[in-house]
This record gives C-alpha cells, sequence and structure tokens, in this order.
C-alpha cells in the first residue's frame, strides 16, 4: 500500500473504493460534476489543498477533464498535482455498457495502472524517495519537438499523445503537466525520435 501525503481528489464512489485498497491517503469524491455547485466541498478541497495538497486523479475522458480544469480554478496551483490514467479502452465490470467515450476511468484500470500514475505523478510517497524530472518539460521544447507552432504540430502532437495512450484532446497546458507528470525531457526526445 502506498502511503501519500497528498489528499486524493476522485470523481466518484466507485473510484474512491477503488483506491482505498491501494494507497493510505484521505480520498474525497467531487461526485461528479456536484463540485461545480458544492460551495461546501469546494472549500473543503481548498482547506485540506492548503494543509497538505492535493492529488487530481480523475478519469481520462472528456468529463474527467472538465472536474481536473474546475479544480484548477479552485485550488491554489503550487497545492495540486495531477495524476493521469492512459486512455484504456473497456467498460468497467458494474456498467451494463461501455461509457459514452468508451473508456475506463480510474475504477476499471488494473492496480499496476494505478501504482504507476500515481508514481509518475510527483506524489510525495511516504518512505520512497521523491522522483523529481530534472529536466521539466516548457513550451520552449515543445516548440523545438515540432509539437507546436510549426507546420502538422497537431498532427505531431496528436500522434505522440496517441501513442503514449495519453488523451488526444489535451490542451497545450495540459500535454505539458501530463508529459511532465510522465517524462523527463530526455525520455520525452527519445520517444519522439523512436516515432520518426
Amino acid at each position: 500500500m502506498l502511503k501519500i501525503k497528498e489528499a486524493i481528489i476522485v470523481e466518484g464512489r466507485y473510484d474512491k473504493i477503488k483506491l482505498d485498497s491501494i494507497v493510505d491517503a484521505p480520498i474525497i469524491s467531487t461526485n461528479g460534476f456536484r463540485i461545480f455547485s458544492d460551495k461546501e466541498k469546494q472549500a473543503l478541497i481548498r482547506k485540506i489543498a492548503q494543509t497538505r495538497g492535493i492529488l487530481v486523479f480523475t478519469d481520462s475522458d472528456g468529463a474527467g477533464f472538465i472536474i481536473r480544469n474546475f479544480l484548477n480554478g479552485v485550488v491554489d496551483k503550487t497545492k495540486i498535482k495531477h495524476c493521469y490514467i492512459p486512455q484504456l479502452e473497456g467498460k468497467e465490470k458494474r456498467k451494463p455498457h461501455k461509457s459514452k467515450e468508451g473508456l475506463l476511468g480510474v475504477e476499471g484500470v488494473s492496480y499496476d495502472v494505478i501504482i504507476n500514475a500515481i508514481k509518475r505523478s510527483g506524489a510525495t510517497i511516504i518512505g520512497e524517495e521523491v522522483n523529481s524530472k530534472a529536466n521539466k518539460i516548457t513550451k520552449a521544447d515543445l516548440f523545438a519537438l515540432g509539437l507546436t507552432g510549426v507546420e502538422n504540430a497537431e498532427k505531431n502532437r496528436k500522434t505522440l499523445l496517441k501513442h503514449l495512450g495519453l488523451p488526444t484532446y489535451l490542451s497545450t497546458n495540459a500535454m505539458i503537466t501530463a508529459l511532465g507528470c510522465l517524462y523527463s525531457l530526455e525520455e520525452l526526445k527519445r520517444i519522439i525520435e523512436n516515432l520518426k
């Protein structure tokens, strides 16, 4: 079991149940889009973020990114970290049908996927050395790698994100955050070179 300093923010109770068996940390559910109107829960999340930080762990679908972006505006950016799971097609066992986008959410991915995502997110894992990425990825790096501001940049981004199992609709800032959680600049350069 991973003991984490930050409180984890998830979308729903089934995500919370899944993570309860993997991590030792407070886990708070947004109850989906209800977080948008729940001022008390927003205040609670802000207060927890100030004292211990939060780790946002939403699904890698459109709804998950809407909630993630909303929380970015609610919480001090220095107190928030993001954990991303890859976009994996499938259906949760408890549901009769696939989700609208046909992707597994936090509750549906394997324990290994969750553990790897947490370890790569920059979360403070108590008892383990912090995995700090020496070379942070910047917008200038994305430009130099042909992912922004050049001909075919959009195609290059989508190819890379698809190859990495990340949502292909990430904004530039969200892509920098996700890539920074998962790879160093040197690792990213190697991946792009291998894609050519």
